[in-house]
């Protein structure tokens, strides 16, 4: 794959530039530049995702058909690298980056026709039940079950872990349709509102003290059967095929070139004792090992890239990408924790609240650096854990 930029794609580099230098307002970048973990201050992060809608540049990754932007692999990675860069907020998207790809593939015209528009312009606000009490990476022993009553089922069970519940409209879900054969034989996929009659949502709060994360219960909740993706007890093919999209359909790489800088910026600071990080040569070697394993990172994602822009799925690649990104991004945030040094120390939530009338304590990069750390730690856990990602690779790609 020939990496080297041509002249349009210098020009559209050039474009993205000046269009995140026009629409970023104070507010947004500050937003951005205080995001602790997986998503930013949801209010601000949805006003950003209002305005790349309204250009039509929301879904980087999908057909113009379906109303993307139909750029090809380069396009959308210049695109990510110079949001990143630029600290926009981090989207809550799953609508954009993992139910949308799945309805497209798997859903009926009419549920392209209902969903895929108001994914776009932000109308529906999705979130996903998968893990469960005792099912998180070992999925296919989830026991929230659908039972058929006329035109519906009937949902039982809970979801947890289960990011952005408390401000999403919609879910999709995996439930137990059967009980007979393999585990993965009587799951089934289904779309439906949070606003059904027996949904109850319990926050859960991390360790940075950030609330992003729920519970979510169901008593007997009623969902039309129209609401399923694909064949009844054929849900587990279009979960892998989400969890394809999830694991290398996001783009870590960027995020990661961002937090690296971030990291050498602190780095090159002034501390109050007039020392300067950047000139230990210890830590001066440590940054250049995670730029080399970071360029790695920047290939395997662009690989990804390029199978998702020619219309093929992205496969055990996609296992090998979350693998890596999830662990680099761990390193570099503990690299920023070491480079503030003592100021990891005190808590600050309120100093992390866009807009807040709050003096930090230390230099304002130091603020988000202890809770990019603590809430980074999940990062090989979450979208199936990196030791489940490994035994997917020992068989898809060893064949072992």
């Amino acid at each position: 794959m020939d990496l080297t930029l041509s002249a349009a794609d210098a020009a559209f580099r050039d474009e993205v530039r000046e269009f995140l230098a026009e629409k970023m307002t104070t507010e947004i970048k500050e937003a951005g530049r205080l995001s602790s973990g997986v998503f930013a201050s949801f209010e601000l992060s949805r006003r950003w995702y209002l305005i790349l809608a309204e250009k039509g540049w929301i879904a980087p990754g999908w057909p113009k058909e379906f109303g993307g932007p139909g750029w090809n692999a380069m396009q959308r990675y210049i695109f990510e690298r110079e949001s990143a860069l630029a600290s926009t907020p981090r989207l809550f998207s799953m609508g954009i980056r993992m139910i949308g790809p799945v309805i497209m593939g798997h859903g009926r015209p009419d549920q392209q026709e209902q969903y895929l528009p108001r994914i776009l312009s932000g109308e529906d606000v999705w979130c996903q039940g998968y893990s469960e009490p005792g099912s998180g990476s070992d999925l296919a022993s989830l026991q929230t079950r659908a039972v058929p009553d006329g035109d519906d089922y009937v949902i039982n069970g809970s979801k947890i872990w289960t990011s952005g519940a408390h401000h999403a409209n919609s879910m999709f879900c995996l439930v137990r349709t059967s009980s007979e054969g393999k585990r993965q034989e009587g799951i089934s996929f289904l779309v439906f509102p949070m606003d059904l009659p027996g949904i109850k949502v319990e926050p859960i709060i991390t360790l940075a003290g950030d609330h992003h994360l729920n519970q979510v219960f169901f008593d007997d909740v009623r969902v039309p059967q129209a609401n399923r993706i694909g064949a009844e007890n054929n849900g587990w093919t279009v979960a892998k095929y989400l969890l394809e999209f999830e694991r290398g359909g996001t783009a870590y790489g960027p995020m990661l070139r961002a937090q690296f800088e971030r990291v050498k910026a602190m780095a090159q600071a002034e501390r109050t004792d007039g020392a300067i990080l950047w000139e230990d040569p210890g830590f001066r070697h440590k940054l250049g090992a995670a730029e080399i394993a970071l360029t790695a990172v920047d290939v395997s994602e662009q690989r990804v890239m390029s199978a998702l822009s020619q219309g093929q799925n992205p496969g055990a690649a996609s296992s090998m990408f979350k693998t890596r990104g999830s662990e680099m991004i761990q390193h570099l945030t503990e690299l920023g924790v070491e480079a503030i040094a003592y100021y990891a120390s005190p808590v600050q939530r309120d100093a992390r609240t866009p807009g807040a009338n709050i003096e930090a304590i230390g230099p304002d990069h130091a603020v988000p650096a202890m809770p990019n750390y603590l809430n980074f730690r999940a990062a090989s856990i979450y979208a199936g854990s990196n030791e489940i990602q490994r035994n997917i690779m020992a068989k898809a790609v060893l064949g072992l």
